[in-house]
């Protein structure tokens, strides 16, 4: 059964950083292309990275493009997310999600194939 459970969300100042991450397991995450989603109250879900299974290749959204980051250790079964200068605009519940293929945008929202239960990250002063 393909888990995925992330970790490392919270309450942040503007301007401050927070690293997420998505422990993986039942399936061979080595294998996988994976990316973040993450949802604002009150939206739709949005696409905000991808890295291929190798982590050679990786996107970001426009909007998180030079403040976020993903990574991956395909040794420890783990995606990673590094948030710094953090918006209140950032504000979602972030989530890992199994993509069928190395992706980009709506594409990977209509697409994965699972996903965790989601970490609550929170911008405000």
């Amino acid at each position: 059964k393909v888990q995925l459970v992330e970790s490392g969300g919270g309450l942040v100042q503007p301007g401050g950083s927070l690293r997420l991450s998505c422990a993986a397991s039942g399936f061979a995450f080595a294998s996988a292309s994976m990316s973040w989603l993450r949802q604002a109250p009150g939206k739709g879900l949005e696409w905000v990275a991808s890295i291929d299974r190798d982590g050679q290749r990786f996107l970001h959204a426009s909007s998180v493009k030079g403040r976020f980051t993903v990574s991956r250790d395909n040794a420890k079964n783990t995606l990673f997310l590094q948030l710094n200068s953090l918006e209140t605009e950032d504000t979602a519940m972030y989530y890992c999600a199994k993509t069928p293929q190395y992706c980009r945008g709506s594409w990977c929202v209509e697409n994965y194939s699972a996903r965790g239960q989601g970490a609550q990250v929170t911008v405000s002063s």
